[in-house]
Parts: C-alpha cells; sequence; structure tokens
C-alpha cells in the first residue's frame, strides 16, 4: 500500500529525529566553559583584597629596638660576639619607621612610569618582584615558631593588591635565604612549585644576590621561638 503524500506546505522532515550532536563538540562546550569560570575566578581571587594581619606597633617597640641594635653595635665594634633578638612588636615597629613605602595610592618615585606588568598566575619574574617591592604601601610581618610570615600591599595600576609569603629564614654562606612553604596573590594560593620556582630565580639573580649578602659581622640569621634572632661574630 503506498503511503499517502504530506499536504502541501508541510516539511516532510518535520518529524525527523535532530541528530544528536558529536562528543567531541560536547566536550569542547565543557572545556571552554570551564576554562571561562576558571579564569574569571582567578581573576576574582588575585583582586580580592586579603585582611592584614593583626600586629602590633608602638613607639616604645621602635625605641626598644634601635637601643638593642646600639648594643650590639658597640658589642661588635669592641670585638666582642653578640646576639640580637627582636621580637614581632618590635620588628614591625622599627620597620614601620623605616621603610619608605608608596603613600596615598601613589608609586614613589623610585617605580614612577614603571608599573608596566601586573602579576599574573605564573610565578612573577624578578623585574616583577622588583616592580612590585618599589610600589609597596604596606608591609607586616608575623614569626610564629620558627616561621616568617609576610603581608605586603601593593599598587599595581592603581589597583590594591595583596601578596602573602610564608617561610624559614636562614644564613648560608654569607647569604640570607628563603624556604618557601607557601605563598598566594590576593586570596589566589601560589602552587608550591611555582613559588619555588620563582624565590630560587630571585636568590639566584645576578641583581638580587648582593643584596642578600649578610654584612660581615653576622654569622646567623633566623626565627627562633617568635622572634627574629641575629648573631654577630
Amino acid at each position: 500500500m503506498t503511503q499517502a503524500a504530506p499536504p502541501p506546505g508541510q516539511n516532510e522532515f518535520a518529524h525527523a529525529v535532530k541528530a544528536p550532536a558529536s562528543p567531541w563538540k560536547r566536550l569542547f562546550r565543557i572545556v571552554r566553559s570551564t576554562t571561562y569560570t576558571f579564569a574569571l575566578v582567578t581573576l576574582v581571587l588575585m583582586f580580592h583584597k586579603a585582611a592584614p594581619p593583626l600586629v602590633e606597633t608602638s613607639p616604645q617597640a621602635a625605641a626598644r629596638a634601635e637601643e638593642k641594635i646600639e648594643q650590639v653595635e658597640k658589642a661588635v665594634a669592641s670585638g666582642q660576639p653578640a646576639t640580637l633578638r627582636m621580637d614581632e612588636t618590635e620588628l614591625n615597629s622599627y620597620l614601620a619607621s623605616h621603610l619608605a613605602l608608596a603613600e596615598n595610592g601613589a608609586p614613589n618615585a623610585a617605580s614612577a612610569g614603571n608599573a608596566q606588568n601586573a602579576p599574573n598566575g605564573a610565578a612573577p619574574t624578578p623585574q616583577e618582584v622588583e616592580q612590585m617591592r618599589s610600589n609597596v604601601r604596606d608591609f607586616k610581618v608575623q614569626l610564629v615558631d620558627d616561621r616568617v610570615k609576610a603581608y605586603m600591599v601593593f599598587d599595581v595600576h592603581g589597583k590594591d593588591m595583596t601578596l602573602q609569603l610564608e617561610g624559614r629564614l636562614h644564613a648560608q654562606n654569607g647569604y640570607l635565604r628563603f624556604e618557601p612553604l607557601s605563598g598566594q596573590f590576593g586570596s589566589l594560593p601560589i602552587p608550591q612549585s611555582a613559588l619555588e620556582s620563582a624565590v630560587q630565580r630571585l636568590m639566584d639573580s645576578p641583581e638580587n644576590r648582593e643584596k642578600l649578602k649578610l654584612p660581615s659581622e653576622i654569622s646567623d640569621l633566623r626565627i627562633e621561638n617568635g622572634e627574629v634572632v641575629a648573631s654577630y661574630k
């Protein structure tokens, strides 16, 4: 029996089943959507300013730090060994009174016109770190057992960003060494491998190596029981 033809004007393929999308196309859409989402979350976390740690500072603590340093210098000048111990409050008070930081959101003179590369998810280059250093607007240090936690706020194209690093300090062959344990840009953790690679490049680069050279009088520098301990010959 012959099947009747469809009425005029009706698409003969109207009831045809639509062919399913290729598995590769579906996978591509999923990957693309995930990539966009990940990039958005990464940007939000990077530019989400982390809250500063609660550290105390005071003029009295800064004066104590100055006095301790003067006593050590006198001992070294007379040829006697000495040990300098500085707690968290003394260290932050001393740094606050001696560090020249950018104010009111403006880069300092050393960094004017030099902010070209914003930090990204990859390990920062020495040039990027030097730029961040010169744009630092706030710097705080926590001393926990044998570790140091550094908190920095720096300006990138008028936007405040934060960098947090945790690790151990020690002296090696007359140079300051830093062993990173963790770090993050804003609220975004830095992968450990990238962090270690960045710190290694910074410490081994010729332009930074001399900056990390300790005075010849210092035989050791470390964090011990929540204090900075410097041993002088």
